[in-house]
């Protein structure tokens, strides 16, 4: 399914700043969508990056945001359990959900641990299926995304053949990044490009030249930046961080 590309790009000091206009983006999101449809739709990010925004959120006084209408899905994990140090639901868990009143069974974590890796895919696809109770395209509202130097997004790395990926929206991934490979599990392209907003936070000067690359290639995309291949239903925003943003240097 093809999207029509709109692109949002937004630069800030730090990504301390980028966090908090991130919350801020993410709070407005959440209460237009229960406000249209009665329900928050949300693709978390694993990695390092959000763990600002997710405590700033997690701070929240209540009322705030509308978290026993939240629905949180992830759009990777590692093939690892929901207690390791390497799992992206606990990361979630500690920083943020732990802390808020989002109903548990609102909370669709990515069975890292089943095997092989494809029946943990389906399994989370069908639960995907089953959370969505009927609700039409666009399935998520809002998509938080991260993006690593090579330019890789949730576990959709360059050149992978997960990539090419048209129908299934989950896919198990063995040989995932460098090596050593970490086998994972990740949400494909046409399940990103399934949300009313996807929203990218970046930060640091190790992603300058992929952003760079990113920004030089659209509207198209390339294979070699997967990130610059993600769509949306409605808008993509970009938020990043000086760092990231400066131009590389020359080799």
């Amino acid at each position: 399914m093809e999207h029509r590309l709109t692109v949002v790009r937004r630069i800030f000091p730090d990504l301390e700043a980028a966090s908090r206009a991130a919350a801020d983006r993410v709070r407005a999101r959440a209460r237009a969508a229960v406000a249209d449809h009665g329900r928050f739709d949300w693709v978390l990010a694993g990695g390092h990056t959000p763990a600002n925004l997710y405590r700033r959120l997690a701070s929240d006084r209540p009322g705030r945001f509308p978290w026993r209408a939240t629905w949180v899905y992830f759009g990777d994990e590692r093939a690892v359990g929901p207690r390791s140090t390497e799992s992206n639901y606990a990361m979630a868990r500690d920083q943020f959900l732990a802390a808020v009143p989002i109903p548990r069974s609102h909370i669709l974590r990515i069975p890292g641990e089943v095997r092989p890796l494809d029946a943990a895919a389906r399994q989370y696809e069908r639960a995907v299926d089953l959370a969505a109770g009927g609700r039409t395209s666009p399935r998520f509202d809002l998509v938080l995304l991260g993006m690593g130097p090579d330019g890789h997004t949730a576990s959709l790395f360059p050149g992978a053949p997960a990539l090419n990926e048209r129908r299934r929206r989950v896919l198990g991934v063995a040989r995932a990044g460098q090596p050593p490979y970490v086998p994972r599990i990740t949400l494909t392209l046409p399940a990103l490009a399934d949300s009313s907003e996807v929203l990218f936070l970046v930060a640091g000067e190790d992603k300058a030249a992929a952003y760079a690359e990113v920004v030089r290639s659209y509207p198209r995309g390339t294979r070699a930046r997967p990130a610059s291949l993600v769509r949306s239903a409605g808008t993509v925003r970009w938020f990043v961080d000086r760092a990231a943003a400066r131009r590389p240097r020359a080799a």
